[in-house]
């Protein structure tokens, strides 16, 4: 069965990409919040277990690499911005640099 106008545009929106030049600043600006939160993982490596410190560091790397794929679709800084909640949830990043703007 061929596919009906709806279904075939919603299938081009999902796959819709954004403009280079926004990507590649998306790209760059997630990869600096990455680093950053490895960062603070580091600061805080005492009060995690090895276990988990090599897992977040995994996905930190895994998230890097994948970037440019992310950042190029149109919702990807969605799934980004989901991605590194999830690991403030570990490294609790925000909460340092919001007291470091409060004092």
């Amino acid at each position: 069965m061929p596919p009906t106008r709806r279904n075939s545009a919603r299938a081009g929106d999902a796959a819709r990409c954004v403009p280079s030049h926004v990507s590649a600043a998306r790209t760059a600006f997630y990869r600096e919040e990455l680093a950053r939160h490895r960062q603070c993982l580091e600061l805080q490596r005492e009060y995690y277990s090895d276990r988990t410190i090599a897992d977040v560091q995994r996905a930190i790397g895994r998230l890097m690499s994948q970037m440019d794929r992310f950042c190029a679709l149109e919702h990807g800084d969605r799934l980004v911005s989901r991605l590194l909640r999830t690991i403030d949830g570990v490294t609790r990043l925000s909460v340092w640099s919001e007291r470091r703007k409060t004092h």
